[in-house]
């Protein structure tokens, strides 16, 4: 069956934030990238977390990056979606009203049924 990107669903895992950002940016560089064409979700876990608070992404640039903050401004503004792992949020003390604009408190269940739904995971 030939799809075009219109209807592929891509969701990308990050589980890194400022204790590594050259991962977490690669992360939101996919995710930035596979929003312009398709339905894409980020599924931020561990230390990722930090990365969904107002502010969190604020100054962290990898050497020869574009800015993580940047980066997440792109993916929000290209419809993508980052849900935040509720087991993360709560072990690091964060509530809904800490989020940044675009993210949202949801688990396993949302996942699994977006990649039931047929998205494909990028590492």
């Amino acid at each position: 069956m030939d799809t075009t990107t219109q209807d592929q669903k891509f969701l990308v895992n990050c589980t890194f934030g400022a204790d590594d950002v050259e991962r977490a940016t690669i992360a939101f560089i996919l995710a930035a990238t596979s929003s312009k064409t398709a339905e894409t979700a980020v599924f931020a876990t561990a230390d990722a977390a930090g990365l969904c608070v107002r502010g969190g992404a604020d100054g962290l640039a990898a050497e020869g990056y574009e800015p993580l903050d940047q980066l997440m401004r792109q993916y929000h503004d290209n419809g993508g979606m980052i849900w935040l792992c509720p087991a993360c949020a709560k072990a690091r003390g964060i509530t809904a009203g800490d989020l940044r604009e675009g993210v949202e408190i949801a688990g396993a269940p949302r996942t699994m049924a977006f990649l039931g739904s047929g998205a494909r995971v990028l590492a």
